[in-house]
């Protein structure tokens, strides 16, 4: 396991980036807003945070675009601008992002979830393996639904947790105490995130640990030192069950490390896929 002190400052300036294209995609039952920097690059796909929406990744799609990467962020149906239609059901996430991807002309690509949009990324991969080339989970609990696992979510999120405001839960305190101009950020786009009333959508498979362990994809597993939902002896249950799977902790961060320590973050995750292009 990696623990990370590095602060690369090229990471966080993108080198040669334009403007991505934003767009809404006419998908079964959804209207589903993404953006997309285009180009030629190999695809990778950021599924964002129940705490957030495509306009968290702002300090990724520069960096992997500048890259050499064609950086796709969608808003999941539920959030941001994504919009259900009329009596349209609610499908699954899963098939949501499978009809983009087909709508866009792609048929390979490399998935990040973080937190909530890790869920999902697990759900996608156990799905559709043949789409993906690698697969990134970061600070998420995965939606396993195991009764010992359950039991120690409760352990570690007692009814006290979820009362406190999202900023606590989810930034770490190091993260708070040194950037209030971000916490600030963070606050901004999280209240504007999720649709009020919007159902929650079902998912294609009821993920277990058995499942992770018919995952045979090259998998990045990340969490903070910090995190209150996924601490670090959680993120080593699923190393455990994924075979080959790396594992990192990112020092002096939360649950939302991609936001927190995007330095350390953005090198981990593009140092990974270069290691496995296909």
């Amino acid at each position: 396991m990696w623990v990370c002190h590095l602060v690369c400052f090229s990471l966080l300036t993108p080198l040669a980036f334009s403007q991505a294209h934003e767009a809404y995609a006419n998908l079964p039952g959804v209207r589903l807003w993404y953006k997309d920097t285009g180009g030629r690059g190999i695809p990778i796909v950021l599924l964002h945070a129940n705490t957030g929406s495509s306009d968290n990744w702002d300090r990724q799609m520069s960096v992997f675009a500048s890259a050499g990467y064609r950086v796709i962020a969608l808003d999941r149906r539920g959030w941001g601008k994504s919009e259900s239609l009329a009596g349209a059901e609610g499908g699954t996430a899963a098939d949501d992002l499978h009809a983009l991807m087909q709508s866009l002309g792609i048929d390979r690509f490399h998935l990040l979830g973080t937190a909530g949009g890790g869920f999902v990324a697990f759900d996608y991969a156990l799905s559709f393996p043949m789409q993906l080339r690698s697969l990134v989970i970061a600070n998420s609990i995965g939606g396993m639904q195991d009764a010992d696992y359950l039991e120690l979510g409760r352990r570690l999120r007692p009814p006290q947790f979820d009362a406190m405001p999202p900023e606590l839960r989810e930034l770490g305190p190091a993260y708070r105490a040194a950037e209030p101009e971000g916490v600030r950020r963070w606050m901004e786009l999280e209240k504007k995130s999720r649709q009020s009333g919007a159902a929650a959508q079902p998912y294609r498979n009821r993920m277990t640990f058995a499942m992770l362990d018919t995952i045979k994809l090259p998998v990045l597993l990340i969490t903070g030192d910090a995190d209150m939902y996924a601490p670090p002896p959680v993120l080593k249950l699923f190393t455990a069950h994924i075979k080959g799977a790396q594992s990192m902790v990112v020092a002096e961060a939360g649950h939302s490390a991609y936001w927190e320590r995007p330095d350390v973050f953005n090198k981990a995750v593009l140092d990974f896929w270069r290691k496995h292009p296909r």
